[in-house]
């Protein structure tokens, strides 16, 4: 045993020499990390002034609990879209007038047909048909572009017309 301890006495300074710079070492480390954390916290401190809540997870949770919702809100309106755009292509938006002088030589182009239809070429033509006597109108149904009455040639061109409608 005494053999072990002048070995530690002979050593005593060497031993107290590296832990002196392990400690030195540890320090400069705990410096440094401490630097690093006031600088995080400053960080950290910045984001969250003016927020009004108190740690990042009630933010982040927050945050999450709207993006849920405004989630729902894009569902509920891309709906909506699809609602309006399905009943526009039923709406009757496009519009042909042919005006023409119903019977020949006397009188003027006060005679018309107009051609109301949607995307898929249903709707109605309306026909008046003027003289001096009086003036006529006349309402057909369509049906994909045709009708169950006989249509006139003025009636035909009035659909064309709409059809090349925007």
């Amino acid at each position: 045993m005494a053999e072990l301890n002048e070995l530690i006495l002979e050593q005593l300074l060497w031993i107290i020499g590296g832990m002196a710079l392990l400690l030195v070492i540890l320090l400069v480390t705990s410096i440094a990390q401490g630097a690093k954390l006031r600088k995080f916290k400053q960080k950290y401190e910045a984001m969250m002034s003016g927020t009004g809540v108190e740690d990042l997870e009630t933010l982040l949770i927050n945050l999450k609990i709207q993006m849920d919702s405004i989630e729902d809100e894009h569902k509920l309106q891309t709906n909506q879209l699809q609602a309006v755009m399905q009943k526009l292509t039923h709406m009757q938006g496009k519009v042909g007038v042919k005006r023409y002088n119903a019977y020949g030589e006397r009188g003027s182009d006060l005679s018309f047909s107009m051609a109301m239809i949607n995307d898929n070429q249903d709707g109605m033509i309306l026909t008046g048909l003027y003289n001096r006597d009086g003036s006529y109108v006349y309402a057909k149904p369509l049906k994909g572009g045709e009708s169950t009455y006989t249509l006139s040639p003025e009636e035909k061109e009035a659909i064309t017309l709409a059809q090349q409608a925007e």
